[in-house]
């Protein structure tokens, strides 16, 4: 089973301009992200994409893998895909660029996941418990509910599951680690635009739904901070700084 584990690194963001090559303690988000992928799987199996040259005359510099890919790609798994029409694998892990505090056994246990899979999957997404309310309410956090075979029903940045009450009782979240099959990628990309429930939730995962998709979920760490805007960042450096 081949597979290469794939960085999507866009420099306009909206919320945070700029995140992958913003300064976290004397190195580049991005850089740190890499590094955590480099301890899962060797540096032959990792790929950064993005559409800025600035981004790719970083990765030159660190001696990082590093494709091209158009300006046009609607999400980062449209990039990936890009990437996938260049690249042959079985499977494209994706670990996205704004994850610098990223769990490396996360990574092993997708890949565990990938080899020893029984029936066919054609994608995996990562999960993990949330501990707190404000989490759970936040706009920010994609939530996660699945089935009892832990096949993804539906992810909403809205509190999910919900009650009566408004209250929070417990919930899942998305942990922003992926498996793609070749397959799977190619039936996402050639949509031409969002569809419907992408792109009211700007979740892209909900795409393979809509397309028929199964998506497996796998329990992960609850050790990941993905960086969306200012806040986030300045919780990384917290955690960064008592390491």
């Amino acid at each position: 089973m081949k597979y290469i584990l794939v960085i999507p690194a866009r420099y306009n963001s909206s919320r945070l301009p700029g995140k992958p090559l913003l300064d976290l303690d004397g190195k580049s988000m991005l850089e740190r992200v890499y590094e955590k992928c480099n301890l899962a799987v060797s540096k032959e199996l990792i790929y950064v994409t993005t559409d800025d040259i600035r981004i790719k005359n970083h990765c030159d510099l660190l001696n990082i893998q590093c494709v091209m890919t158009s300006n046009e790609c609607l999400t980062g798994t449209d990039r990936v895909a890009q990437l996938a029409k260049l690249i042959k694998a079985d499977y494209y892990i994706n670990i996205q660029g704004d994850e610098p505090l990223f769990n490396p056994d996360d990574i092993k246990i997708l890949i565990k996941n990938i080899i020893h899979q029984k029936q066919k999957i054609q994608v995996f997404a990562g999960y993990c418990k949330i501990e707190e309310a404000s989490r759970f309410f936040s706009q920010n956090t994609p939530k996660v509910v699945f089935n009892n075979k832990s096949e993804l029903l539906y992810m909403s940045r809205a509190g999910i599951p919900s009650n009566k009450l408004k209250s929070f009782s417990f919930g899942y979240r998305q942990v922003c680690a992926y498996a793609f099959s070749a397959f799977s990628l190619k039936k996402f990309s050639n949509e031409a635009q969002k569809t419907l429930f992408e792109s009211e939730e700007d979740i892209e995962i909900l795409r393979f739904l809509e397309l028929g998709m199964k998506v497996k979920m796998i329990e992960m760490s609850n050790e990941s901070v993905s960086v969306d805007v200012p806040e986030d960042l300045k919780e990384v450096l917290k955690i960064l700084k008592k390491c």
